[in-house]
């Protein structure tokens, strides 16, 4: 079969129907612990009708006191969009911090490849609708990069100026070891 732009085979044209252009399951997402947070994406993969044209959506939601930890889409933009509650949200650039306090209605876009964060600022639940700029966008949490594998405590300790007792901790909460 031929492949699109995004490099995923095409369907043959007799086969297409409707619900390769529908997906019905943008629900809550589970949260996930430690960050009290979960997300239901819309990938090429769950809406096959996204094939070739550069684009996906995901459900965030984000419970009392809970984050959508530091991570980077490298291959992606991503356009928030809030839908009920109130989120914190902000990227870091080389040379600054942009933040803001979110509420139903506001958008937030996140340049491709710049860290970024979400957290739960209100007092109930919350939640948006991310549009991203890729058919399957790359997701890196930050601390599952660095705390989740066999990277020796005393180089993360010369590379992150955290102390030997808040690496183990973090290892042990992210099932790394060294």
């Amino acid at each position: 079969l031929p492949n699109t732009p995004s490099g995923y085979p095409c369907k043959p044209p007799l086969l297409v129907t409707e619900n390769d252009f529908v997906f019905s399951k943008l629900v809550p997402g589970i949260p996930i612990p430690p960050f009290n947070a979960g997300t239901t994406p819309a990938t090429v993969t769950d809406l096959p009708g996204l094939n070739g044209l550069g684009i996906s959506v995901e459900r965030v939601d984000i419970g009392i006191n809970g984050t959508v930890p530091m991570h980077i889409h490298p291959d992606a933009t991503e356009l928030l969009i809030m839908v009920e509650g109130q989120m914190t949200a902000g990227f870091i650039t080389p040379t600054k911090l942009i933040v803001k306090t979110l509420n139903p209605g506001d958008v937030m876009v996140f340049p491709r490849g710049l860290m970024h964060f979400q957290l739960n600022s209100g007092v109930g639940k919350t939640y948006a609708f991310a549009a991203y700029s890729s058919t399957n966008p790359t997701l890196h949490i930050v601390d599952i990069l660095l705390f989740s594998n066999k990277l020796p405590t005393p180089t993360l300790e010369k590379t992150t100026l955290l102390d030997s007792a808040q690496i183990k901790k973090l290892k042990a909460q992210f099932g790394g070891s060294g």
